[in-house]
């Protein structure tokens, strides 16, 4: 298992994921990514929050940013 961290990206800001979780697999942590940036979305939108610009960086235990997720995109995803 490979630990990951879903840190925030809002703009210049960045919002550090201190704990991470484990993942077999950066397509899985990115699957988890999809997830809890559509999660984040809906929260977002009702209540009337900005939905824009904001997205997770992930990264690995040494910091490395592996995969972006950009919550905009999520929207456009298909799950089949």
């Amino acid at each position: 298992m490979i630990r990951f961290y879903f840190h925030i990206r809002e703009g210049d800001r960045l919002f550090k994921d201190p704990e991470g979780a484990e993942f077999q697999n950066v397509e899985t942590a990115r699957a988890e990514a999809v997830r809890s940036a559509r999660e984040l979305l809906s929260q977002r939108v009702l209540n009337g929050e900005e939905i824009d610009g904001q997205s997770f960086e992930l990264t690995d235990d040494s910091g490395a940013v592996v995969d972006t997720v950009k919550f905009r995109d999520v929207l456009r995803l298909h799950q089949g």
